[in-house]
Parts: C-alpha cells; sequence; structure tokens
C-alpha cells in the first residue's frame, strides 16, 4: 500500500513542476519600477539558450552526474562486501521483488529525483509569487517613458500595460528571485557531494573525496557566478536558489534516507515469563502490598533489636545457690 502510495506522491510532483514550468496556470506577480532604474536596466543578454551555461547543459549534467556516481559506488560497494556482510535475502515491496543492489539504486535515484522535482517547484513557485525583475528588466520591457509621463527618477509606474517589448521575454524577465539553476546545480552538487562522502572507501589516500566533493561544489558556485555575470539573475537570487537547492538535499539526505545506511530492524521485545511450579502448572502471582505503617515500625525493632540482643544462655536462680551452701553446712 506504502509503495502505490509513494508513487502517487512522486506523480503529484511531477505534474505540479510541469504546470509551474510550462503552463500559465499560476500567474506571476506584476511589480512596478522606477523611471530609468539603473538596477533593472542592464543590457539584455538574449535567451538563456545563448548562454554560456544553458540550462540544456545544466539539466544534463544535474541528471547524469548523480545517477553516474550512485551507479559506480553502489555497484563497488555490492562487489567488495565481505561475503557474510552480503544480504542474501530478497527484499520485497507489495508488488515488486527487488534484489538488494537494485533496490538501493532505486531508492537513492528515487529520492534524488523527488528532491530535483521539489526544487524546482520551490523555485518556481518563488519566482511567481515574487514576481522580482532581472537586472536585464527595462531592457526587455522597453517602456515609453514620454507616454508614461517619467519626469524624475524617483517616480514609481504601476502600469501593467507599461511595457511594449515581447510578452515572452517580459514575462521571462519578471522571474529572477529565487535562481532556478543554482537552485537545481546547488542541490545536485550537495546531494552527490553527502553520497561521495559518506559511502566511498577510499584506502591509501585521503584526498579523492575532497577532491570530488570540491570539484562538485566548484561547478555549482560557476553556474551562479555566470548567471550574475550575464545579468540574468542578482547576487540575493544566485543566494536563495543555493540555499534552497542545499536545505532540500540536506534533508532528504538526514532525514529521508538515513545518510545512505541501511535501516536495521528492531528485534521484537521478548515477553515475559510467569513462574511454573514444580508439576509444571502456571502459578498464579498475586501483587504483594506494603503497610506504609510497617516502614517506621521495622525501623523501630531494627534499631531496638542492635541495643538489646536476646541471651542464648539464662542464668540460674540465686535460691538454688543458697540451698546448696545451707546444705552443705548442715
Amino acid at each position: 500500500m506504502m509503495f502505490y502510495f509513494q508513487l502517487v506522491i512522486m506523480a503529484g510532483t511531477v505534474l505540479l513542476a510541469y504546470y509551474f514550468e510550462y503552463t500559465d496556470t499560476f500567474p506571476v506577480h506584476v511589480q512596478g519600477f522606477f523611471c530609468y532604474d539603473k538596477t533593472f536596466s542592464k543590457p539584455y543578454p538574449g535567451p538563456d539558450n545563448t548562454s554560456k551555461i544553458p540550462p540544456v547543459l545544466i539539466f544534463s549534467l544535474v541528471s547524469a552526474i548523480p545517477t553516474l556516481t550512485i551507479l559506480v559506488g553502489e555497484l563497488c560497494a555490492f562487489f567488495t562486501k565481505a561475503e557474510g556482510t552480503q544480504e542474501k535475502t530478497i527484499v520485497t515491496a507489495d508488488c515488486c521483488y527487488f534484489n538488494p543492489l537494485l533496490r538501493r539504486v532505486i531508492r537513492f535515484l528515487g529520492v534524488y529525483a523527488f528532491g530535483l522535482f521539489t526544487t524546482t517547484i520551490f523555485a518556481n513557485a518563488g519566482q511567481v509569487v515574487t514576481g522580482n525583475q532581472t537586472p536585464h528588466f527595462l531592457s526587455a520591457c522597453r517602456p515609453n517613458y514620454t507616454a508614461l509621463g517619467c519626469q524624475s527618477n524617483m517616480q514609481y509606474i504601476t502600469e501593467r500595460r507599461a511595457c511594449t517589448g515581447n510578452p515572452l521575454v517580459v514575462m521571462s524577465a519578471r522571474k529572477s528571485f529565487p535562481s532556478k539553476d543554482a537552485a537545481l546545480s546547488v542541490y545536485s552538487a550537495v546531494y552527490t557531494v553527502m553520497y561521495v562522502t559518506l559511502m566511498f572507501k577510499t584506502k591509501g589516500t585521503r584526498l579523492t573525496k575532497p577532491t570530488i566533493s570540491f570539484t562538485l561544489l566548484c561547478l555549482a558556485m560557476i553556474v551562479g557566478v555566470v548567471r550574475v555575470a550575464e545579468y540574468r539573475n542578482h547576487w540575493a537570487d544566485v543566494l536563495a536558489g543555493s540555499f534552497t537547492g542545499g536545505a532540500i538535499a540536506v534533508f532528504l539526505v538526514t532525514c529521508v534516507i538515513n545518510n545512505f545506511q541501511q535501516l536495521q530492524p528492531r528485534p521484537p521485545a521478548p515477553r515475559p515469563q510467569r513462574p511454573e511450579s514444580t508439576l509444571g502448572m502456571p502459578m498464579v502471582t498475586l501483587p504483594c502490598v506494603e503497610s506504609p505503617l510497617e516502614k517506621p515500625r521495622g525501623g523501630l525493632r531494627s534499631a531496638r533489636s542492635h541495643d538489646h540482643q536476646p541471651r542464648r544462655f539464662p542464668a540460674q536462680p540465686d535460691v538454688l545457690t543458697l540451698s546448696r551452701s545451707i546444705s552443705s553446712e548442715v
């Protein structure tokens, strides 16, 4: 039952990410702008496909690098284990049968895919709700300042039809916070780095895991730097996206898949055994209730018993001694 429930959750996450990304089901919040604002007057860098790191390359890397890393790591761990430590039983779900290697690969990659779509939903939801403009917003908007009556830089324009540029380009220029590319790249890097750090066992060298980890983190940082350098995002957008992706990766690794470790089932609690008689029949045990008045009495008795010790051999009476002495005189 839980297997089907997880499939329903995964399908709902994919559908929600699709509606955020490719449909106008959720309209973008329209923010105003100041006349001649230099913050949003950077030159238009062109569509995202013309970037030095296009979205196709980012999506390919965030999909291929973690998948290959987890596959190589699980295969090496499975074939290098000792015979006594390998799982010999077949792990079953509600409808399917998986061996231990396939189960771990599906588990780790499934959680990674769920986090990838979740990061996309968080980034798109933030962009739709805030509607913050990119640094090249005014270049894409192309407002007619004369028709809008702009006479000073402090004049704020709230007209929805102020832009005369391409509506699709203008709509894309209103989605700046947080940076989705930075969020996806940092999520992928942090997830893979935690897997390498926790699962890879390198004997004889201590620099292999730090080198791989720093390389992946540097690639994620380069994506954010390029987004800022090309005037596609602000620094705050990149930082917010990086924090979102990193937080989701840390939460999934630590709280959902238990740091990539195998969950050990708890042993059943032993049943309390009843005392049995010599004949093999169970005896009825009654609770023993102690009176609160017996404690001080017991204390007094113990104190008295220490002070006055009983005599084992009583002394002979004086009358007998007197009678012996009288008889001897006669």
